[in-house]
């Protein structure tokens, strides 16, 4: 072999993505670890939003409201998808590489849960019951 194949075969084509070091923190994993984290927010706080629009807790008056958790919970959930679709539009690589797709994906998909459970609370804490 000459040393200039053994040069080349060393060099990774420039339109491949390196991985990053596993404790490197890239700005796609930051993006991802805080949309998920909020996501994760949105989803306790929908919950427990629609936990007390289905009359399972508290009354649903006061300072902690349905109306008001329900719409936390639908803000953070609409944030968390936004800044999930960020780092998967400008992400680099692909999964395993550590520009934080996984971690997007996932808040894709604890975002949506969230927009729904505050949604859901919030169409339940308008409808009137008859007792």
């Amino acid at each position: 072999m000459s040393v200039r194949h053994l040069l080349a075969a060393s060099v990774p084509p420039a339109d491949t993505a390196i991985a990053a070091d596993v404790l490197t923190l890239s700005s796609g994993r930051v993006g991802a670890i805080v949309a998920t984290l909020l996501g994760f927010a949105g989803v306790a706080v929908g919950g427990r939003a629609l936990a007390r629009a289905l009359g399972r807790t508290g009354t649903g008056t006061g300072t902690g409201s349905v109306r008001t958790g329900a719409f936390a919970a639908l803000a953070a959930g609409l944030i968390a998808m936004a800044i999930g679709g960020t780092v998967v539009a400008t992400s680099d690589g692909s999964l395993g590489t550590g520009n934080g797709l996984g971690g997007a994906f996932v808040a894709l998909v604890v975002g949506l849960i969230a927009s729904a459970l505050g949604a859901l609370a919030l169409t339940r804490s308008t409808r009137r019951r008859t007792v």
